[in-house]
């Protein structure tokens, strides 16, 4: 009896940790997010399977992995003349590691007339807890930048390359 009271115990703390961090996490997300700011979330394939995907994580993060057919556009360093050839109407998917520096590129978008902006929710990193495909310039990888040992908490699949 003993032994049954123990698995179960354990199994509770083990529920509590996985869904405590996933309750930290949204927590985390609602903090930075603009209540009034569109997402995407990973499974909706059918939008960004026809969006222009803009990484805004600086080179060295995107070189590790990025979103397959991403294009690179920064964040320091952005300038809307990446820009240029891609029309207003289009749909564009800005994401980052969990969605803040995407979400200014996103709004730079918008103000440029960008009508169809959206950050991809939680970013990169939650791109990847969800399972979901990261690639480099070899074709798929299972590496992701945590930007930070900081920030790359928040990683609970994939190799952490820093």
């Amino acid at each position: 009896m003993k032994f049954i009271i123990s698995v179960f115990f354990l199994f509770l703390t083990t529920f509590a940790m996985v869904n405590a961090q996933s309750f930290a996490y949204k927590t985390l997300l609602k903090g930075v997010y603009d209540s009034d700011f569109p997402v995407i979330y990973p499974d909706n394939d059918s939008l960004i399977g026809k969006a222009v995907l803009l990484d805004t994580r600086e080179k060295r993060e995107f070189e590790v992995s990025h979103l397959e057919n991403a294009k690179w556009v920064g964040y320091e360093t952005f300038d809307l003349e990446v820009m240029k050839t891609i029309p207003k109407d289009q749909v564009v998917i800005v994401y980052c590691s969990i969605g803040a520096r995407s979400q200014e590129i996103g709004k730079k978008l918008q103000s440029a007339g960008y009508t169809q902006v959206y950050n991809l929710y939680g970013g990169i990193f939650h791109w990847v807890n969800e399972g979901k495909p990261v690639h480099n310039q070899n074709g798929a990888t299972n590496a992701i930048h945590p930007y930070s040992k900081t920030w790359g908490i928040w990683l609970t699949r994939g190799v952490k390359q820093y």
